[in-house]
């Protein structure tokens, strides 16, 4: 168990959120956000003027910080940076695909179903199974 992620547990690990300003805005009301010392926070609100860049950024940024279990992101946020969210492979954090008022959830983009159905998939072929 030694090659096992941890979360880092002298403080609680955080939920980062990738999202429009109402999603953002519900976490926040829930008491999800967090500002640290550095005035860095741990969501990013998606808008008509933020760039695939900022959100790519964003995403690279919550995934690589150790005080962060959980990263979710709407999932309309997500397809503008699917090839960055299909390629992530690390169990910490966690990557959930989420709904928003806008834009209904399309279990066909998920990356997280998709990697079920295909373990499921391969699982049954491999027992002799269909």
């Amino acid at each position: 168990m030694a090659n096992r992620p941890q979360i880092r547990t002298s403080n609680s690990a955080l939920i980062a959120m990738i999202a429009d300003e109402d999603t953002i805005t519900g976490f926040l009301l829930a008491g999800v956000g967090n500002v640290d010392l550095r005035r860095k926070t741990n969501y990013l609100i998606v808008d008509s003027k933020t760039t695939v860049k900022q959100i790519e950024d964003a995403f690279k940024e919550f995934t690589t910080r150790e005080d962060i279990a959980i990263v979710l992101i709407s999932q309309y946020v997500a397809n503008m940076i699917r090839f960055l969210v299909d390629s992530y492979n690390k169990p910490i954090p966690a990557i959930l695909e989420i709904p928003s008022k806008d834009h209904p959830y399309d279990p066909a983009h998920d990356s997280v179903l998709s990697r079920v159905k295909y373990l499921f998939s391969a699982e049954s072929v491999a027992s002799g199974r269909r």
